[in-house]
């Protein structure tokens, strides 16, 4: 809305088509005589644009202040305004036939965007279709750098019509924009959002006809409108991340989903808190039974974890087979996937298995936990795999061989407990395969250990790297040294080290003490006594 305002502002300063002066406002229009610049259009056009943009930014504003909805229809309508004035601009012989098409389709858009706000649907899925058509069209007549201008347009408008037409009795819309959601992959935008929220709306309507939940024999009523359109999309949310066609679409849906389903958590958090006194009491008159708020939250935090862990399980497979192709080819510049990540996820997915035997009311079930119990066998068999892969990276064969035999362990275990419960372990990894895989690999770690110890270059080598020797000590003994043409070669010990060298001699002299030294007393001139007679002779400088 302020760039349009600008560009306003510079278009009327150029043009020299102002509104009077800094006092007096005189109101001008654009007519079809002074259509001698195109810049004239597109004053009408900033206008219809600026209305547009402000009414989106009120339906923003909207969703927590509904008296700007009232004024967000006065934009609409206003903006549609400029629009007819447009469209009656652009029927002059000035104008060429694109620009007549494409000010047709403007004007149909706004349209139904308006009727669309008012919830006049059969008038809004009219102006959506004439609009559709004639972007089409025009996608048709021209190149293909324009034509993808035009088909992006169609793919906006279209969610709207298929809404429109949900709205109007076509029960299949809402598988369509299903399907369009799917689509659009990973990428992020309006089209993104306007299906989020067209599929939102609808699930709000086909949420007044749900009332209960049944969840492992037991049904439970639900009151909460956030957790009733969440529960009515889980189904749909399910089979589109079965349809992803990429990984990265998937992950986006994950996402999603995950994001919906705290929503509602959050939703029956807030209705847990003032029923805190009433499910006390109902525990008490109950034997322990839980109550329907409390059993739903349990319900929610159920799917939430599972859809965690099935997440991480779509992640820890696109490692794997990233982790199978890293031989075949070595790209540089980025970090090759570890069987260290397979671990950390395997970590975080055996933590939410943890969290899921301690959901409020189903302690005492069984089964419940019997299935739990299995899958959290079946992911820490593949826990061990991945690190027992690690210790084989590192050439530890018997950490790596005990681990293996680890995995087989867990892996019969399943196999011997699985009996009534394999329904739920379908969705699971097969254990066959990862018994054939470890035995497999244990034939090769086995050779590979061996080959290790009888390897002489292996034996040879770290007695080399251990001393250390330069080549200047070591000329009598030939082996191959790969560090020879390498920039750090060793040839001398630089700095030298210390020698031990002969000291400077010290001379003491023992018979000096010893000596005699003949008396010098004759030669000694002895001083004579003087007094005061010697004293002024010396100061006037008669010496005797």
């Amino acid at each position: 809305r302020g760039y349009c305002s600008r560009r306003l502002r510079r278009l009327r300063k150029t043009l020299n088509f102002k509104m009077g002066n800094r006092h007096k406002f005189t109101g001008k229009k654009v007519t079809e005589e002074i259509l001698s610049d195109n810049r004239y259009l597109l004053l009408i056009l900033m206008d219809a644009e600026r209305a547009w943009s402000y009414a989106m930014q009120l339906k923003q504003e909207a969703n927590t202040e509904p008296r700007k909805r009232f004024h967000l229809l006065s934009r609409l309508r206003k903006a549609v305004k400029h629009a007819e004035e447009l469209e009656r601009l652009c029927e002059s012989n000035r104008v060429d036939a694109k620009t007549k098409l494409e000010a047709q389709a403007y004007m149909a858009y706004l349209t139904g965007m308006l009727r669309f706000e008012h919830q006049e649907w059969k008038a809004a899925m009219e102006a959506f279709n004439k609009c559709k058509t004639i972007y089409e069209k025009l996608a048709n007549a021209f190149t293909e750098e324009q034509a993808v201008l035009y088909n992006q347009r169609v793919e906006e408008i279209s969610p709207n019509i298929r809404y429109c037409a949900y709205n109007i009795g076509d029960q299949s819309a809402m598988n369509e924009l299903m399907q369009m959601r799917l689509r659009s992959g990973g990428t992020e935008g309006l089209l993104a959002e306007k299906l989020e929220a067209l599929i939102t709306q609808t699930r709000a309507k086909q949420a007044a006809t749900m009332s209960e939940v049944e969840w492992r024999g037991r049904t439970v009523p639900v009151k909460i409108d956030k957790v009733r359109i969440f529960l009515l999309g889980l189904a749909d949310n399910e089979a589109a991340i079965a349809q992803a066609e990429n990984e990265e679409t998937k992950e986006r849906l994950f996402e999603s989903l995950l994001s919906e389903c705290r929503d509602a958590i959050q939703a029956v958090r807030e209705e847990l808190k003032p029923d805190q006194k009433q499910r006390e009491h109902s525990l008490e008159n109950d034997s322990g039974k839980v109550s329907n708020i409390q059993y739903l939250h349990s319900y929610l935090t159920y799917i939430k974890l599972s859809t965690a862990i099935k997440r991480n399980e779509s992640m820890a497979k696109s490692l794997q087979k990233a982790l199978l192709q890293q031989q075949r080819s070595d790209e540089d510049g980025k970090r090759s996937p570890r069987p260290q990540d397979l671990i950390r996820l395997y970590d975080i997915i055996l933590q939410n298995l943890v969290e899921l035997t301690q959901l409020p009311g189903l302690e005492e079930d069984k089964n419940f936990q019997k299935e739990i119990g299995l899958k959290t066998l079946v992911y820490k068999a593949y826990r061990c795999f991945f690190i027992a892969q690690s210790y084989v990276l590192v050439k530890k064969w018997s950490e790596a061989l005990v681990l293996y035999e680890r995995v087989l362990k867990y892996a019969r275990e399943v196999q011997s407990g699985a009996g009534a419960h394999r329904n739920s372990l379908k969705e699971l990894p097969d254990v066959q395969d990862l018994i054939t895989q470890v035995n497999a690999e244990k034939y090769s770690l086995q050779a590979a250990a061996i080959l290790d110890a009888n390897d002489p270059h292996e034996t040879e080598s770290p007695s080399q790297v251990k001393d250390g020797k330069p080549l200047s000590e070591r000329f009598e003994t030939f082996c191959l040294d790969p560090s020879l043409v390498s920039k750090q070669v060793s040839l001398v010990h630089f700095p030298p080290g210390f020698q031990p060298i002969p000291c400077k001699p010290l001379f003491f002299d023992l018979a000096l003490n010893h000596v005699a030294f003949p008396p010098l007393e004759d030669k000694v001139e002895q001083k004579a006594k003087s007094g005061l007679t010697g004293y002024i002779k010396g100061i006037f400088g008669f010496k005797s």
